[in-house]
């Protein structure tokens, strides 16, 4: 079984994410699950970037890269949006990780400093019209990382919706959701 440090996304730690976190524990994985939030919660999404611009979203990133410093090298750095951040670097920049997924989120590689570690797994999860992860280029990124891992998947849903899966949002899609899930629960398997 894997063990998994989580990041959460720009809303903070919420309760679908918790559960989301569970759901991969009762499939045997061990989960992490840091609050680089400080048990901030918010309702929307733009009062959660607010937070995070307000803190800087350098040390929101600093704080996920060191709750990693405890545990073991061994890790899959699984990150929601904003969570992306510390996973993507972590994955690639931390000795010994096991794998990477990325959910609704992708930066180039060269942003922390080199390329996709040939070692690493990685998993992209996207929706092919959310206004964050499409229109914003997350989704080219995310290509590109994918042609450069010698292991990797790229997993597009239909649909508009940013953080569609966190079951405690508006935004959250439980078909794409389900899949999403199995997917992870398998790269995880692997």
């Amino acid at each position: 079984m894997a063990e998994v440090l989580l990041f959460h996304h720009a809303q903070g730690l919420t309760e679908g994410l918790l559960a989301f976190a569970d759901r991969l524990r009762q499939a045997g994985h061990t989960v992490h699950t840091p609050d680089s939030y400080d048990g901030n919660v918010f309702a929307t999404l733009d009062e959660g970037l607010a937070y995070a611009r307000e803190t800087g979203f350098g040390e929101v990133m600093e704080r996920g890269v060191r709750a990693a410093d405890a545990l073991p090298a061994e890790l899959v750095y699984l990150g929601f949006s904003l969570g992306v951040m510390p996973a993507q670097r972590l994955a690639q920049t931390r000795p010994g990780a096991r794998g990477a997924v990325l959910l609704e989120s992708c930066v180039p590689p060269s942003e922390f400093g080199g390329t996709w570690p040939a070692a690493v797994p990685v998993q992209i999860h996207g929706m092919d019209a959310d206004p964050f992860f499409a229109g914003e280029g997350d989704i080219d990124a995310a290509r590109e990382l994918v042609k450069e891992a010698a292991d990797g998947e790229l997993f597009v849903y239909p649909g508009d919706r940013h953080l569609f899966t966190d079951s405690s949002l508006p935004t959250y899609d439980a078909e794409a959701a389900a899949l999403v899930t199995d997917r992870i629960l398998g790269f995880l398997a692997r």
